[in-house]
């Protein structure tokens, strides 16, 4: 019975020590990052039979276990990556709202500054200085252009950067993640059964910074290690091998940067961004194809705008010289990127040309060849098919596509983008202030010996370039008895009699469009032609001027101004959006830290209670420890 006393007291020395240096290290581990508070696993030992019943013999340390909760682990790992995500979205998206909302470095002010240089112009046509400040103003409209475009580039070039260090950190976690559970397989396998709960714990708070870099899903193997996967399942993290990720070329398009897995043979296979959703490199990628590739074009839509609306109506006027208006602008025209990947076959290119600047989208398009000479395209914006098994050429969506040369091999693809690298290509065409079109190049007139009350209008051109060849021709227009009907005389009238005759309506030949009004007699005359003294002329340039609010974009619904403050309203009113949701996902990656720092966080207050509880029970053993040293002694004394 003394022995029985005395194993006892041991065994429940040895448990109160193994609480005692259990609560310790959670004491000690109580700021560790990752850590999990970890307790001790008692059980009794097998009791002893006598004729009296059954007698305890004391107990023993089960294990160690870790205090864990995988639902409430995954719901803080869910949460975290959504907000690095957030986070990393805003860093960039703040830098397109300042600088589209500066007035100093965004495009609203210099539009309204060109715009007064034309005004100026059409108040003093004949003004060589007000020309000339409407060059300059011109000028000064590309080169903002230039430069938003520029920031935005180099904003683009920054997200690049980012994306390769963000993919060095995750084959940084990824290596060391594969470590990691080699320890543990050995740990583990050198005590069967038993967890390797530091260790663990080290390899949660890994995944957990891995997390924070891109969303993972990981998946426990029987051996002990944790498969750690991307993406759409793609393994980065297999027991004791690690496959990192790439940051490379785009085959697609040279001028970005795309994300690949590394294969276990070497080389990579690109990853689709949407599938690469959660975290730091998350944010970065949907930044890049939500906001900034949107904001680009949406800004090269409205440089090709005003370039191709004012040129039109530039080419519809009379410089200082009389000569016909040429292009105002440098007109951007859209590109269409040959992807130097293998998979490309044949040799076609592809051929794009603006066919309506009011028609464009804001988004890039991939034309695929489907063999046979049959194309489709597809929007990338929003993945809708916008023609299939059709053959070029096509006119869609206000640009034209074309085979310029060669044959596609069926799977060619053709990455075309209408309006990128449009604000970059904008330039003023003109040189000389007398080359500005402000006069109309038609003029109109009565007829001396016109007896009746009848009037005629300055008349206007009629679009689009290119003008009618017989546009300055001389045409009489000489009104019958009884003047209801008028004859036309000139080339390229065809010269027609009798034409029925309404006051105040439109007659319309060679490219013009006239009106007149009030009560011809009949044998009045009235002519148009040339416009031989126009220097002070203005129609052309009011009519220039009336671009300004006039809608020519975005299907004829938005003007240079109004589609520029939708860029702005929109790039701020998702800088906004993605700021709020911040702050509610701070809310809930709080609630679920505390949820789970509940459960697996270290409570000193506790702590300090089980540390009296240990020692108390040490104490209680060694006592009984004592006493069974006592009756030994006892026993032996009865011998002698």
């Amino acid at each position: 019975m003394g022995s029985n006393v005395f194993n006892i007291g041991v065994s429940g020395l040895a448990a109160a020590q193994a609480g005692l240096l259990t609560t310790g290290h959670n004491i000690s581990n109580a700021s560790t990052p990752g850590f999990n508070r970890q307790q001790t696993v008692q059980s009794t030992n097998t009791p002893q039979f006598t004729g009296a019943g059954y007698f305890g013999q004391g107990t023993n340390v089960v294990t160690v276990k870790r205090i864990y909760n995988e639902f409430l682990a995954t719901q803080s790992l869910t949460a975290q990556t959504r907000l690095s995500e957030l986070n990393a979205y805003a860093d960039q998206i703040r830098q397109i709202d300042g600088l589209l909302a500066d007035s100093s470095a965004g495009l609203s002010t210099a539009l309204n500054d060109f715009f007064r240089g034309v005004h100026e112009v059409a108040a003093t046509p004949s003004s060589i200085p007000a020309r000339q400040s409407m060059l300059s103003m011109a000028q000064a409209l590309t080169g903002r252009f230039q430069g938003v475009d520029s920031r935005l580039n180099e904003i683009r070039d920054g997200v690049d950067t980012q994306l390769a260090s963000t993919v060095a950190d995750i084959n940084s976690y990824a290596t060391q993640l594969a470590e990691l559970n080699r320890r543990i397989i050995l740990a583990e396998a050198a005590g069967p059964g038993q967890p390797a709960n530091d260790l663990l714990d080290q390899r949660d708070q890994l995944v957990a910074q891995l997390n924070q870099q891109v969303r993972v899903t990981t998946l426990a193997e029987s051996d002990g290690s944790l498969s750690v996967f991307v993406g759409n399942g793609q393994a980065v993290v297999i027991g004791v091998q690690s496959y990192g990720l790439a940051a490379t070329q785009s085959g697609e398009d040279a001028s970005r940067m795309t994300i690949g897995i590394t294969l276990p043979g070497g080389g990579t296979a690109a990853l689709p961004e949407a599938m690469l959703s959660g975290g730091t490199l998350g944010g970065l990628l949907a930044f890049r194809r939500e906001s900034l590739d949107a904001a680009q074009n949406a800004l090269g839509r409205i440089a090709i705008g005003v370039a191709e609306t004012f040129n039109a109506q530039h080419r519809l006027g009379q410089d200082l010289t009389g000569a016909l208006g040429g292009n105002f602008f440098t007109a951007p025209a859209p590109q269409v990127v040959y992807p130097n990947n293998p998979l490309n076959g044949g040799t076609a290119a592809i051929g794009v040309a603006v066919a309506s600047a009011s028609n464009l989208t804001t988004s890039d398009y991939r034309l695929t060849a489907n063999g046979g000479g049959n194309y489709t395209l597809t929007r990338l914006s929003d993945n809708a098919t916008i023609f299939a098994a059709a053959a070029l050429p096509q006119t869609v969506e206000g640009m034209t596509l074309s085979l310029a040369a060669g044959a596609a091999n069926a799977g060619d693809s053709f990455l075309i983008q209408p309006t990128r690298t449009a604000a970059s290509d904008i330039a003023v065409a003109l040189t000389d202030a007398r080359s500005i079109a402000a006069a109309a190049p038609i003029r109109t007139a009565a007829g001396n010996g016109n007896t009746g009350a009848g009037a005629i209008g300055a008349g206007s051109v009629i679009g689009p370039p290119p003008v009618n060849a017989n546009l300055t021709q001389t045409v009489t227009i000489t009104f019958d008895n009884p003047p209801t009907t008028f004859d036309v005389n000139g080339t390229g009238t065809g010269n027609p009699a009798n034409v029925a005759f309404t006051a105040g309506g439109d007659i319309t030949y060679n490219g013009w469009t006239v009106k007149i009004s009030g009560t011809p007699a009949a044998g009045d005359v009235f002519t148009i032609s040339a416009n031989s003294a126009g220097v002070s002329d203005n129609r052309n340039a009011l009519l220039l001027a009336g671009l300004q609010t006039g809608k020519t974009l975005a299907g004829g619904s938005a003007s240079y101004q109004s589609a520029y403050a939708q860029i702005v309203s929109d790039v701020g009113n998702k800088t906004r959006e993605v700021e709020v949701t911040i702050t509610a996902q701070e809310s809930v990656l709080k609630q679920a830290q505390d949820a789970q720092q509940s459960l697996s966080g270290v409570n000193l207050d506790e702590e300090a209670a089980n540390l009296l509880r240990y020692q108390q029970a040490y104490q209680a053993s060694g006592k009984m420890i004592e006493i069974a040293s006592k009756l030994f002694d006892t026993l032996l004394g009865l011998g002698r």
